[in-house]
């Protein structure tokens, strides 16, 4: 049976794959955020698992979730999402348009997002709609 290797990545090849800075990953790694690659020194890898956990980071990181609580979700100390409320619960839901014909509906208290966290998300998404018209 022929089995294929599993991936490895040099750091500059997982930055490329990633879009993430090598300060950033070492950064990453000392906040234990990322797992220390295999190996020691120049000899040093990353496997497939290092390029799911920076590609998770990052995404987390683009919703405005931050770099606390995505360390408290990478360890299981915390569920990704509240569950779904029960029917007959009343929430509050934030209704933001971003421009003509597109809005985001949310509800921070359900994301586990802070008051910061959610400005931070809203000023994102508006950036990204001024350079993406």
């Amino acid at each position: 049976m022929n089995e294929t290797p599993e991936p490895t990545f040099e750091i500059d090849e997982l930055c490329t794959l990633t879009g993430v800075a090598r300060r950033t990953v070492r950064f990453y790694t000392q906040k234990g955020l990322l797992d220390p690659p295999e190996g020691e020194r120049r000899g040093a890898y990353y496997t497939r698992r290092h390029l799911e956990q920076l590609l998770l980071i990052r995404k987390w990181q683009a919703a405005g979730v931050s770099l606390e609580r995505i360390g408290r979700l990478l360890r299981g100390e915390e569920a990704g999402l509240p569950p779904a409320p029960e029917p007959g619960t009343i929430e509050v839901w934030s209704r933001v348009t971003l421009r003509p014909g597109l809005e985001v509906h949310l509800e921070p208290g359900r994301l586990g997002l802070t008051p910061e966290e959610t400005r931070n998300l809203i000023q994102r998404l508006m950036m990204a709609c001024e350079i993406n018209p």
